[in-house]
């Protein structure tokens, strides 16, 4: 499958467009009249936007086509933003700029790379291509147009069409990002098996009921959607689209009683197989599902619905168990057990009883489940002619236990020993799915990702409803040797009732009087043997007189199929330099067949070939392939699960300069005390740093937060360093409490471990882990070696820092740093040192004068009715930078902050961590 991104950007219009004397081209392309177009802010127009796909035999080529004006009176971008489903082959993309055309082609990557180089040397234009790993993937180019210049963007991509649940179902991404004068999508169904049935649903909602027009005939359908201008439109007067979402048509075709159709047509045959008529096979299936802090609240929600769902359309005949894992593994049964009602029954009740918290061991939990089925074979519990499946229900990486998903792939593929087969569920954006997919279609399975909403239920049950109805295992397709060459995959693991096998090979046109194919496979009771056969001259003329038809669709369904299981094999290669080969056939075929994978690129050159563009995928997804390019990516899913914003900041450089507003540390600023203990206040009114010390004795606990109002308290524990330094003993942060007292929950951090208390029962993480706890709508999210995050609901987060310093040091100590964002919902009466400043104090500043160093100067702070005096300095921000932290400007505040604080610090001391303080 190839995973694209793309972003291309034109640093102003190619020179080659422009004509002498510096006048611009005019468009040789007749538009007509594009002055009444709907414009947005921007003044950009869409003349049109076209959708043209035509299926023949499976497969689908698609092309997206849009027309854009810049009515401004400025240069500016114009972009072209388009989805291509995951699995499809960008083979064609072209620009018209004025009249200026750009075509693709597609280069070894290195190759491709060297001309990039040479061209972006030159001042030319560059762009990127990145993995997005969702089902569809994003092509976007970004052209900056001069005003009044047209432009036309036309991207080509092809796929094949597979069979799930008894239906052909082909998806369009129609985004047009605004109202066209023109808006078409058109779609075309070649089937010389014959079409059952066509159907389109309303995946676009109902407000476009009744403009969908279908046409079918035995062999061809064709499908049409033609919105006018005033239909596009959200409401009679809005200047915004209605056209967003997916546009699906769904098919199946007639079949023999056989479920075999093969099909020979210019050189090449392919071969579908889809036999219906047959008992399905018992199962013996094992459901693993990942039940870490991450899957909290809908996620687990939803899929304690699926499941209990799932399990009551298990049959009699198959046996099963469940497997619920996070930092540690749960069997509900040892072993497999038949499906009757009332284990079906206690597995529901099981299941409702999961409450998720802590991190993810996938490969124990996996391991678990292949010893289940390995040792079930083993004492002869499982019928010969039945199928053994694994089904993983994950949202996220591996956190505790084997982390290296290499490690993993291999662990799990030795202990299946191609005895059964594993299917993958990825929940969410966060989860890995590149690493599912890998380990799914090592082990004779496929992966899926849903995604964690409203709808996740709904994606399980389909999900399982593809794999819940084996009708073959062990199939094996015969081909006469005389007859056929390269061949794609021919033996099966399993079929699955309503989906579809298919097998493609180069034929010989001479022998086609020898070609039929012989299969053979175990069905519910008796080894099967069928023989299918084309009628290859009908199928040659009905396919040249249907002018839709594309005349190369077998060669282009075989390159498919080639280039897929290709990459499957590559990916399971046990040695490097049969990867190395693999690879090597990879790259020919793409460039044989003109297609874009992970081994090739993309050029966008003029019909001079001066003005060049590279569509490229870096080996890190996250990174741009070349320095300086343009790489972006729109609504990026944040990685740090559980993670407030807040807490990713951008450093500020420092820069000492006479009194002024004091720059945020980030977009959200935080109260933080970190160190010895040093107290940073930012105070969002006046946009100041306020900075003082604590100097107090190791053993004193003192109070951050104490707000009766919402019943949290905030405490710290202070340690002291193993030796004084300059006669003083440095003291630190070794332990801080949080009490929730409205949910009776308290939270303990030391250097060490992660507790929370709920009553007298108590679990425990330490730094080691990366995993979640989840009580009562509380979520502690621990990130490893690294921090903590706490949120309560949507009111409050919090995050501690943990600091490791060399065991032998002879001074210094771990210890902890508390971060508290002003955000955080405290009520009117919050008090401690930390809190008392949710009521923010008015702060003068002024009088500055030089202090002993050039960048310490001094300066009159009045505050609380208190003149002091303050120094301008610098403390540190530890949250991106652990070892030497991000400079943050403040006025410091001497004497452990007196003055500046309520009363003095002592008045902060509290005898427990989870006490609430008396206000000074």
């Amino acid at each position: 499958e190839v995973e694209n991104l793309i972003d291309l950007e034109i640093d102003g219009i190619p020179s080659s467009s422009k004509a002498r004397n510096g006048r611009y081209q005019r468009s040789t392309s007749d538009w007509g009249y594009v002055g009444d177009l709907v414009e947005d802010d921007d003044k950009v127009g869409l003349y049109s936007y076209k959708v043209q796909s035509t299926i023949t035999s499976r497969l689908a080529n698609t092309m997206i086509q849009a027309k854009m004006v810049n009515n401004a009176r400025r240069p500016q971008p114009i972009m072209f933003d388009v989805q291509v489903p995951k699995g499809a082959f960008i083979d064609n993309f072209t620009m018209d700029i004025n009249g200026i055309t750009f075509t693709s082609h597609i280069r070894e990557k290195s190759e491709a790379r060297k001309m990039y180089a040479q061209a972006k040397a030159k001042g030319k234009a560059a762009g990127i291509v990145r993995s997005n790993a969702l089902d569809m993937e994003n092509f976007q180019t970004e052209v900056n147009v001069p005003p009044g210049m047209r432009i036309q963007f036309q991207l080509h991509y092809h796929e094949m069409i597979r069979r799930k649940l008894s239906s052909y179902e082909h998806v369009i991404s129609v985004k047009p990002g605004r109202l066209a004068k023109h808006m078409e999508v058109d779609v075309r169904i070649i089937e010389p098996q014959g079409l059952r049935y066509v159907h389109v649903p309303n995946s676009l909602g109902d407000h476009f009921n009744g403009i969908t027009t279908i046409s079918k005939g035995e062999k061809k359908a064709h499908v049409s959607f033609k919105p006018t201008m005033a239909q596009q439109r959200k409401c009679p007067k809005c200047s915004s689209t209605a056209v967003d979402g997916n546009f699906v048509v769904q098919y199946d075709v007639n079949r023999e009683t056989t479920g075999g159709e093969l099909e020979i047509f210019n050189g090449y045959f392919i071969h579908f197989f889809a036999p219906e008529n047959l008992d399905p096979l018992p199962k013996n299936i094992l459901f693993v599902i990942d039940v870490s802090g991450s899957m909290w609240g809908l996620k687990m929600k939803q899929t304690i619905e699926a499941m209990k769902a799932i399990l009551s359309e298990l049959r009699a005949a198959d046996q099963f168990s469940l497997i619920d894992f996070n930092h540690n593994v749960r069997c509900w049964r040892d072993n497999l057990v038949s499906a009757t009602p009332s284990q079906v029954e206690d597995a529901k009740k099981y299941i409702q009883t999961i409450h998720p918290n802590g991190g993810t061991n996938i490969n124990e939990a996996l391991l678990r489940a292949t010893f289940i089925l390995n040792e079930a074979k083993s004492l002869g519990m499982l019928d010969p002619n039945s199928v053994s499946m694994i089904v993983l229900v994950s949202d996220g990486d591996p956190t505790v236990g084997e982390l290296k998903l290499t490690t993993i792939q291999k662990n799990v593929k030795q202990s299946i020993k191609d005895e059964f087969s594993l299917f993958c569920l990825g929940i969410g954006f966060d989860v890995d799915y590149d690493f599912l997919q890998r380990i799914a279609t090592d082990n004779r399975g496929m992966a899926q990702r849903i995604f964690g909403n409203q709808e996740t239920s709904l994606q399980m049950k389909n999900f399982y409803n593809q794999v819940s109805t084996p009708l073959l295992k062990k199939i094996q397709f015969n081909y006469p040797q005389e007859s056929v060459s390269d061949v794609t995959q021919s033996s099966f693991h399993n079929y699955f009732g309503g989906s579809e096998i298919v097998v493609a090979g180069k034929v010989d046109t001479e022998n086609l009087q020898h070609l039929e194919s012989v299969v053979t496979a175990t069905a519910a009771n008796a080894e099967l043997v069928m023989e299918t056969l084309r009628d290859v001259e009908e199928l040659d003329g009905f396919m040249k007189k249907d002018r839709y038809a594309d005349p190369e669709f077998t060669r282009k369904l075989w390159a498919y199929l080639t280039v897929n299981q290709m990459m499957a094999e590559r990916n399971a290669a046990p040695t490097a330099a049969l990867k190395r080969n693999i690879t090597k056939s990879i790259l020919q075929m793409s460039l044989d067949h003109h297609i874009v994978t992970p081994f090739t690129a993309m050029l966008i050159e003029n019909a001079e070939k001066d003005e060049i563009m590279l569509a490229d995928q870096p080996k890190d997804p996250r990174k741009g392939c070349c320095p300086g390019t343009l790489g972006l990516t729109p609504n990026a899913p944040n990685n740090n699960k559980g993670i407030p914003a807040w807490a990713n900041v951008t450093a500020v450089p420092v820069s000492f300069m006479p009194e002024q507003r004091s720059p945020p540390v980030s977009s959200l600023s935080i109260n933080r005390v970190d160190n010895d203990p040093h107290f940073i206040i930012h105070l969002p009114k006046s946009q100041r740093n306020i900075c003082f010390n604590i100097n107090s004795e190791p053993g004193k606990i003192l109070n951050l937060v104490s707000d009766p109002g919402t019943g949290v308290v905030v405490n710290g524990q202070l340690v002291g360093a193993k030796k004084a330094e300059n006669k003083k003993l440095n003291t630190y942060f070794g332990k801080i409490g949080f009490y929730f007292k409205k949910k009776d929950l308290k939270v303990e951090i030391t250097t060490e471990t992660i507790t929370l208390k709920d009553g007298s029962h108590a679990i425990t993480l330490t730094w080691a882990d990366t995993g979640h706890i989840i009580r009562k709508q509380l979520l502690i999210s621990v990130k490893k070696e690294s921090n903590v995050t706490i949120t309560v609901g949507e009111e409050m987060s919090f995050m501690v820092l943990l600091h490791r310093v060399w065991k032998k040091h002879p001074v210094n100590v771990d210890f902890l740093g508390i971060y508290i964002p002003p955000e955080n919902q405290f009520s009117p009466a919050a008090h401690g040192l930390i809190g008392q400043f949710v009521s923010e104090p008015e702060v003068s500043i002024h009088h500055q004068t030089p202090g002993q160093a050039p960048e310490k100067p001094q300066a009159i702070m009045e505050v609380k009715g208190n003149k002091l005096t303050v120094t301008r300095g610098v403390q540190k921000d530890y949250r991106t930078d652990r070892v030497a932290g991000t400079d943050v400007l403040c006025w410091f505040v001497h004497n452990s902050g007196k003055g500046f604080i309520d009363g003095h610090y002592r008045d902060y001391l509290v005898p427990h961590l989870y006490s609430f303080m008396k206000k000074p």
